[in-house]
């Protein structure tokens, strides 16, 4: 079996963690309906306090449940949406891709994958010790970004709990994410 949604999120208020819902809805170009991300203008609020009219490249946050699996092994219980997220997955590395992949989510929503989340120290408000798990640095001593990715909607619809995802790779040489 292929990758798939493993849950879904949204909070209509700047929270850290957000409720899982039975379904979202995707907008195109503007992010999932009526969370406080959603916009065509960066939502974020410390990226609103530099330039509020940026472009908001951060509409929707997808994580891999295998990451919280890795959390639970390190002693973090973290469920799905506490981290932020709208989109938690599973089957699919979602920190591999390169930047400008589509996700076709359910045959028809697609997401374009801009970058990394690039995580804050709410993280450690959430739990002691987390943002350590979400952050470090590799044995050459480049930043290790584990918290997700962040993506455009670009093709709406509706997304619920078990529909595939479908990975369709941008023509060209890989492109790392960065942080967005």
């Amino acid at each position: 079996m292929g990758p798939v949604v493993e849950s879904v999120s949204s909070s209509p208020t700047h929270t850290f963690s957000k409720d899982v819902l039975p379904g979202i809805r995707l907008l195109t170009g503007l992010g999932v309906e009526g969370d406080a991300h959603m916009g065509t203008t960066v939502k974020h609020r410390s990226r609103v306090a530099v330039d509020p009219t940026r472009p908001n490249l951060r509409q929707v946050h997808l994580i891999h449940a295998e990451l919280l699996d890795e959390l639970a092994g390190a002693g973090f219980a973290v469920a799905p949406g506490q981290l932020g997220e709208n989109v938690t997955t599973r089957g699919l590395d979602l920190l591999a891709l390169s930047t400008g992949t589509v996700l076709r989510i359910g045959g028809g929503t697609r997401v374009e994958i801009t970058g990394l989340r690039n995580p804050c120290l709410q993280i450690d408000g959430f739990a002691g010790g987390l943002l350590k798990q979400l952050v470090h640095r590799d044995g050459n001593g480049t930043i290790v970004r584990r918290a997700g990715v962040m993506g455009v909607v670009v093709e709406g619809g509706t997304v619920t709990p078990g529909m595939p995802v479908e990975v369709s790779a941008p023509e060209g040489a890989h492109v790392p994410l960065v942080p967005v």
